[in-house]
């Protein structure tokens, strides 16, 4: 039985066609643009909003059952919300912001707590208008801690600080989440966000969820692009750190069996990463080309192509047994490669991004200095050019 499980349907006022469900430790993230309900959904979940027809069910605790006529109040919902502008009273220091929030007895002690989980201990007189946007984040994921949820809920809480201080608390809430054990539902519109965070992803489109499983298998999905512009398909791949090479400067990843070469980054070897290839970035060649300076060349087999449009064709290709990577061609050069499903081909991988999934805390997003376009004039006769 999963710890949360979401049936949410209504035609108005905002139309909604929603359900997925989320193990306790697994964040989700809810994906779409503005306007897609993806808010609404949490204020559901919450009990801020009613739904016509759905169905909430909490760590075997049924909080919604529209059929059976159960609706249960917010107050006893023991959920954490961290709103979007995160609604902290500006009257109240950090401390009493968090403290309000507690049930306990010794709710200050407890308050104390959090923030020092949340390395704000330190500011914990202040109030709201003394302290960074993403200090003020900060407080608000400990109020909402504060109440021992059995679910947390986060409406893209990100969006108000810079790129600098996002990645900060992208490490944070990585870190914080190894030492809970309850589902989190992240709204974001911002799919790299997802995939740097999410064990699981449920994409939305005016409501209705088009998409839902792991992050793999919702990104292998050519038709998530047509949902969502500035979405590429691609392939998010579990490696593994395999070592470093002092010389060159790079990191080694050992992709069932294969090695993919990246800049260096500080992991140690062993340590799991995810890697998103985008299908964009991958080129085929029929035989093992020796003058491109594409570092990752990986050989594998087509499994099957998909035209995307007139112009272009996805190439399903796997690699070894357990490993496929989404490449995205002209259908002009198909026809010249005369590729079809069971051809052997070199992928030839012009970047990579990296991201550790133990904790889903992104490392960095690498792109070879030296990676030629995707169109390299000289190129040879059988690499695909797009």
């Amino acid at each position: 039985m999963p710890a949360l499980a979401v049936t949410l349907r209504q035609r108005t006022p905002i139309p909604l066609d929603a359900r997925f469900e989320c193990e306790a430790g697994e964040l989700l993230a809810l994906v779409g643009p503005s306007g897609s309900g993806k808010t609404t959904i949490l204020r559901a979940i919450a009990g801020l909003v009613g739904c016509a027809e759905g169905r909430v069910e909490v760590a075997g605790e049924i909080w919604l059952d529209t059929a059976r006529g159960i609706a249960l109040p917010v107050q006893r919902r023991r959920v954490g919300f961290v709103f979007q502008n995160y609604a902290l009273f500006p009257h109240l220091s950090a401390l009493e912001n968090v403290a309000i929030a507690s049930a306990r007895a010794d709710a200050a002690a407890h308050a104390r707590e959090l923030l020092a989980r949340v390395r704000l201990e330190d500011l914990a007189e202040r109030r709201p208008a003394q302290l960074s946007g993403g200090q003020q984040q900060r407080v608000a994921l400990a109020r909402a801690l504060a109440r021992d949820p059995q679910v947390l809920l986060l409406d893209e809480p990100f969006s108000a600080v810079d790129q600098a201080v996002r990645q900060e608390l992208y490490q944070e809430l990585a870190q914080l989440r190894l030492t809970l054990s309850i589902p989190i539902v992240l709204v974001t519109h911002d799919l790299q966000e997802a995939q740097r965070l999410a064990d699981g992803m449920a994409v939305l489109d005016r409501g209705t969820v088009v998409a839902e499983g792991t992050v793999d298998e919702v990104l292998a999905q050519p038709a998530i692009a047509e949902r969502m512009p500035g979405v590429d398909a691609g392939s998010l791949l579990h490696c593994r750190v395999s070592g470093h090479d002092a010389r060159y400067g790079l990191t080694l990843l050992d992709v069932g069996g294969a090695t993919l070469r990246v800049p260096r980054v500080d992991l140690a070897v062993g340590t799991p990463v995810r890697v998103r290839i985008p299908a964009r970035d991958v080129a085929l060649a029929l035989s093992q080309p020796s003058d491109v300076s594409v570092v990752n060349r990986l050989p594998g087999r087509i499994e099957s192509l998909a035209a995307r449009d007139a112009t272009y064709v996805d190439a399903l290709v796997r690699i070894g047994t357990a490993v496929a990577v989404r490449a995205r061609i002209t259908r002009e050069a198909a026809d010249r490669l005369a590729l079809a499903p069971g051809i052997g081909v070199w992928c030839l991988i012009k970047s990579v991004a990296l991201d550790r999934a133990t904790s889903m805390l992104t490392v960095e997003s690498v792109r070879p200095n030296d990676a030629p376009s995707a169109a390299m004039s000289g190129a040879p006769q059988d690499v695909s050019q797009r």
